[in-house]
């Protein structure tokens, strides 16, 4: 072991991890980094894996500027995965970008699922209609909480929990945390103020749409959107969320152009064979650089495949919170 201030690496479990991983700050990153790889500033490869047959471990290095440089080894196995974890197991290495010296190790699926979430809030506040309220969540695992807990600091919404087995988006809701008394840190959603349903009855009355499965078939179809509606799909990561209509129909934003032109695991399953040109990158809206939502009645579509410059977002609030507040054990590597 040795003292944090004498140049050691800080390990932090899955519970630290997500203790560091403040959502508005990590979304506040995640909007920088959305911005640095639409202007080119990001260094990042594609996305690779390697494969066993039961699942993949895919590795995932990036550099952006001001916020660091991070490399996350994640295996990805459905339906594998131990206890009360998701499927998306691993580590993420957290570098000083000026010496390469290596400062963090930290928990991949905590670092996933809240720069995940943070990408969807990030490109639902610029894409939404102005005055959506009702949003639903479709999922009901790891990311699904993760996006359920950035949402529960937003004023004025109406949450709805969809699920394929709404029995499971019932578990789902009587296990949120109560909203705290006033005057106190947000730590969830008022178990009372959110709805259950089936997949087609949450699509069909929201205004935002969150889908976070890991299902390899669409879950859900252009016919249960509202005119106007935004989506913000997430998961997908073995086969299409969505269907063919919903993509044929939406103004898309991505979060880089290998979503279109990469194959999967890179690229989106569902924007295979889709002309680039069709996509905008999301951090060009941001930015200012390029138009995000046209009309009232257009519906958006954000169609997230994950990238490096997230986890590296992720990691750097992570680090600096981890310090700030003498979070995790320091060894020497």
């Amino acid at each position: 072991m040795s003292d944090p201030a004498g140049g050691g690496v800080l390990i932090l479990d899955r519970k630290r991890t997500r203790e560091a991983a403040r959502p508005e700050a990590v979304a506040e990153a995640v909007r920088t980094a959305l911005i640095a790889v639409a202007a080119g500033e990001v260094s990042a490869p594609p996305r690779v894996a390697a494969r066993s047959g039961r699942g993949l471990l895919g590795a995932m290095p990036g550099h952006v500027p001001g916020l660091g440089l991070s490399a996350k080894l994640v295996s990805v196995f459905p339906g594998a995965a131990p206890g009360d974890h998701g499927s998306h197991l691993g580590i993420v290495a957290h570098f000083d970008a000026e010496t390469g010296r290596p400062l963090a190790v930290m928990d991949a699926e905590a670092v996933t699922a809240v720069r995940t979430a943070a990408a969807a809030t990030v490109a639902m506040r610029a894409l939404a209609r102005p005055g959506a309220s009702r949003i639903a969540v479709i999922g009901t695992g790891t990311q699904a909480r993760a996006q359920i807990a950035l949402i529960a600091a937003m004023d004025g919404v109406e949450l709805v929990v969809g699920a394929r087995d709404p029995a499971k988006a019932e578990r789902l809701v009587a296990d949120l945390p109560e909203r705290p008394a006033a005057g106190a840190t947000a730590a969830g959603v008022e178990a009372a103020g959110v709805e259950a349903a089936g997949v087609e009855a949450a699509v069909r009355t929201a205004d935002v749409v969150f889908c976070c499965t890991s299902s390899r078939e669409p879950v859900l179809r252009r016919s249960w959107l509202r005119d106007g509606a935004h989506l913000s799909s997430v998961g997908g990561s073995d086969g299409p969320e969505f269907d063919a209509g919903t993509l044929q129909d939406a103004s898309l934003f991505v979060e880089w152009p290998g979503a279109v032109t990469e194959p999967p695991p890179a690229g989106a399953w569902e924007l295979q064979g889709t002309d680039p040109a069709r996509a905008r990158l999301i951090g060009d809206v941001l930015a200012g650089r390029r138009p995000g939502r046209r009309s009232a009645a257009e519906l958006t579509l954000f169609k997230s495949t994950g990238h490096a410059a997230l986890d590296v977002a992720a990691a750097s609030v992570v680090y600096r919170t981890a310090r700030e507040r003498g979070l995790g054990i320091t060894v020497d590597l």
